[in-house]
């Protein structure tokens, strides 16, 4: 996280009054990331609180926290809990999807790197909850350093008596696996992920069942992400109450926002859910020198993007929400005026496209079209029917595919077209991009254009 402590934003509010560590309290510190460093923090504390409950009011005390998933629905994460039939005969299992990889966002690899013994902690507790003895962390297996961490400190758990047989003396065993993906976007869809951890292709499965009746080895299976289990140790060692006095009433607690792009302070910003992008630019320095804020996303390149014109919108799922947009995973990317809207979405539809596992016909033959079409019109080749024709294929993928990667790919066609119909009409009738550094005067005084024209790629 940003030290920011003696900074102070445009109302006079001292930084530490905005922001909120919790999860990155000691990411600074020397090796944070061993148990000796979370111990000192009071690490495990929430733990031996929760082994002291029952487990059904364990359920009903993160239920009644208002933690919502931080993996970008905001499902209820007590709710998902409760879902796991009781008394079936069934081995239960916890699955945490690590496997971020949506493009923009960065928050749960640098909570791993920096701190997994949060996450070790919450893997215990919500075991005990829904009865599991055994749990699995599927991480993006591209982040070799971080897999070595989380191995580490899983041995460090299990030499420590918090995994294993008879955690703590409370009766629990749980065995915890650290899985590591092949690098498919696919399998951060929960049921893809499943199919891949039971060895298969990863695919989404048709619902239901859901994972909740029938999901890992057809067994009643949670599945969360890492920031959401990794909050709950805090949740019971200081209480409902105290997490609840943070954010809103509907969307209570601290997260992580990544900020990135074209600002000054790229980084992790923990705060409570409802602060602006303005005050979190205020606080990091704004867009970098020079330069104005063009548009952003408020979780990710598959949340629809806004413009300066919601640089007040509440961060929360709400606020967003009320804005034409979904908080997501609050990777907040932001453009400046020297972007190419076109260029942008071209980019990321390219990525939906080369990543589409293939399986449902709107999202494995819409997303072609949308690229094909997006690469002509990139580079002065289309026609204004096109636009027209844009959003028509991206209709026929919004809500009609298997998993939400099609709606992910429809989003910044929607937005981009609603905020910036003219920059693409400007591809049309200019026969080219406006903003060619070769052709554009927006890039005369930059010196570093093609390098920042590659970030946006």
């Amino acid at each position: 996280m940003m030290t920011l402590a003696a900074e102070i934003d445009h109302n006079g509010t001292s930084p530490e009054k905005l922001l909120a560590p919790v999860l990155s309290t000691f990411w600074d510190q020397p090796e944070s990331w061993t148990l000796e460093t979370y111990r000192r923090h009071e690490g495990y504390e929430g733990l031996r609180k929760a082994l002291a409950m029952d487990p059904d009011d364990l359920i009903a005390y993160v239920k009644d926290s208002g933690l919502r998933g931080r993996g970008g629905a905001g499902f209820p994460t007590g709710m998902k809990w409760q879902f796991i039939p009781q008394g079936d005969g069934k081995p239960h299992y916890l699955v945490v999807n690590a496997d971020e990889s949506e493009p923009g966002t960065c928050k749960d690899i640098p909570l791993l790197f920096a701190n997994p013994h949060s996450l070790i902690e919450g893997i215990v507790i919500a075991c005990y909850a829904i009865r599991s003895s055994h749990a699995f962390i599927y991480l993006r297996g591209e982040v070799v350093p971080v897999l070595r961490r989380l191995h580490e400190a899983v041995r460090e758990a299990y030499e420590a008596g918090y995994l294993g047989t008879n955690i703590l003396g409370s009766g629990l065993d749980l065995e915890l696996t650290v899985h590591a993906g092949a690098g498919a976007y696919i399998c951060g869809e929960e049921t893809a992920l499943l199919d891949s951890l039971e060895g298969r292709r990863g695919q989404p499965r048709l619902r239901p069942p859901f994972p909740a009746v029938a999901g890992l080895y057809a067994c009643p299976t949670v599945v969360n992400n890492v920031e959401s289990i990794a909050s709950v140790p805090a949740i019971l060692n200081k209480g409902k109450d105290w997490f609840k006095s943070m954010g809103s009433e509907k969307s209570p607690g601290f997260t992580l926002y990544s900020l990135s792009g074209h600002v000054a302070s790229p980084g992790q910003y923990e705060a409570p859910l409802g602060i602006t992008l303005r005050q979190l630019l205020d606080m990091s320095g704004g867009m970098r020198p020079g330069h104005r804020l063009k548009f952003w996303t408020p979780g990710g390149s598959s949340t629809p993007m806004l413009t300066d014109e919601h640089l007040d919108v509440p961060l929360d799922y709400e606020g967003v929400g009320a804005a034409g947009s979904m908080l997501g995973t609050k990777a907040l990317q932001c453009f400046d005026e020297t972007t190419c809207v076109v260029r942008a979405v071209t980019r990321w539809t390219e990525f939906y496209a080369h990543e589409s596992c293939g399986k449902c016909t709107p999202c494995r033959e819409g997303t072609y079209w949308l690229v094909q079409l997006m690469r002509d019109l990139e580079a002065g080749k289309g026609q204004m029917s096109d636009l027209d024709k844009l959003n028509d294929i991206a209709d026929n993928i919004n809500g009609k595919s298997f998993c939400a990667l099609g709606d992910g790919a429809a989003a910044p066609i929607f937005s981009s077209l609603k905020y910036f119909r003219e920059e693409y009409e400007q591809h049309i009738t200019g026969k080219g991009c406006p903003f060619d550094p070769a052709k554009s005067t927006a890039w005369a005084d930059d010196k570093t254009a093609h390098a920042h024209r590659g970030v946006n790629a």
